[in-house]
């Protein structure tokens, strides 16, 4: 009779304020969360817990918004600037092989004239710029360089003793063969050019874009006169570029330039 009473004498219990009822289920009413549970005194997880980490298919609630079009865990690219695009562009087209070999075409054209001169210019060329380019994108196709700028200045030795060695190779032949004077003079320029830039690259990181450059203009006044000085602000162009891409600092690439001219115009002068 003691336990009837007691179970007698315990209030009924409101349907209402079950969980079932509280999240809507069981046919208890709408889901509507009752005062106490919207107070606040029960955790927030107890409502919309994350889903679990092993259900690929759920989307993860807790983490941050995806960004549209881009992978959650691929940062997005930041866009290249106008200046930088130039800067690129400008190194591109003032590279090293491009200047000896469009030089060695002219100077070989300006020296004979016509197809002869043409093949002088070409066969200098491949001495000059194709051996040594050759070599310096096999190296970037190997892994064996960085890029084909060679930015990295222990990297530069052997690309530098390998164009010398064509180079002094190329200056022999053309001698033997009967080459004109100009086209010993620019390749013998080369090859005093990178003795001295094989010798500074063993401890500075001197620029040869801007050492081309300068030399390459010295040899155009040289050779077609004055008229061509208007030309010289784009050595500072050459240079901006190459701070601009953090390749070199400014006294590397004004170093490079001051080489470079002088080595112009005290050895292709003379031997011209």
């Amino acid at each position: 009779m003691s336990r009837v009473a007691a179970v007698a004498r315990t209030p009924p219990v409101d349907p209402s304020t079950t969980p079932a009822c509280r999240t809507g289920r069981n046919g208890c009413g709408g889901g509507t969360l009752s005062t106490r549970d919207e107070g606040g005194d029960r955790p927030a997880d107890t409502f919309r817990r994350p889903p679990a980490a092993t259900d690929p298919a759920t989307p993860d609630l807790t983490g941050p918004a995806p960004v549209e079009g881009v992978p959650a865990t691929v940062e997005p690219v930041v866009p290249v600037g106008v200046a930088t695009r130039v800067a690129r562009l400008v190194t591109e087209v003032t590279a090293p092989a491009v200047l000896v070999t469009g030089l060695t075409v002219v100077i070989g054209w300006h020296s004979v004239g016509g197809a002869r001169g043409l093949v002088w210019g070409l066969l200098a060329t491949v001495f000059a710029a194709g051996v040594p380019f050759a070599y310096i994108l096999g190296g970037v196709r190997r892994g064996r360089l960085t890029d084909h700028h060679l930015g990295r200045r222990e990297q530069r030795r052997m690309p530098l003793l390998l164009g010398l060695a064509s180079a002094a190779v190329g200056l022999a032949l053309l001698a033997a063969l009967g080459a004109p004077r100009p086209v010993l003079a620019l390749v013998a320029a080369g090859v005093v050019g990178l003795v001295v830039a094989v010798a500074v690259s063993h401890w500075w990181k001197m620029s040869i874009h801007s050492a081309v450059a300068a030399g390459t203009l010295v040899v155009l006044v040289l050779t077609f006169g004055p008229r061509l000085l208007p030309a010289v602000p784009l050595l500072a162009l050459v240079g901006w570029s190459r701070v601009r891409l953090r390749d070199h600092t400014v006294a590397q690439v004004v170093v490079g330039a001051l080489v470079g001219g002088l080595v112009a115009g005290l050895v292709y002068a003379p031997l011209s």
